[in-house]
């Protein structure tokens, strides 16, 4: 039997930048969270959060067949 080969693809290099800004309190829950559940890269959570709650709200507002 053949092995099967994956294909590794890289990911896209990503050139835009955006910066945000956190009050006291919203660092604090940030730093807990992450402290919490270590968290080693808060860019990371950050964009993987902030990139499935702009999905899930697409997919929850696109119209479908039987609306």
């Amino acid at each position: 039997m053949k092995a099967i080969k994956k294909l590794h693809t890289k990911p896209a290099p990503r050139k835009h930048r955006v910066s945000i800004m956190l009050n006291d309190s919203e660092m604090r829950a940030l730093e807990r969270y992450c402290d919490q559940y270590t968290v080693k890269n808060r860019s990371r959570l950050i964009r993987e959060t902030l990139m499935h709650n702009i999905l899930k709200r697409f997919d929850k507002d696109s119209p479908t067949l039987f609306d």
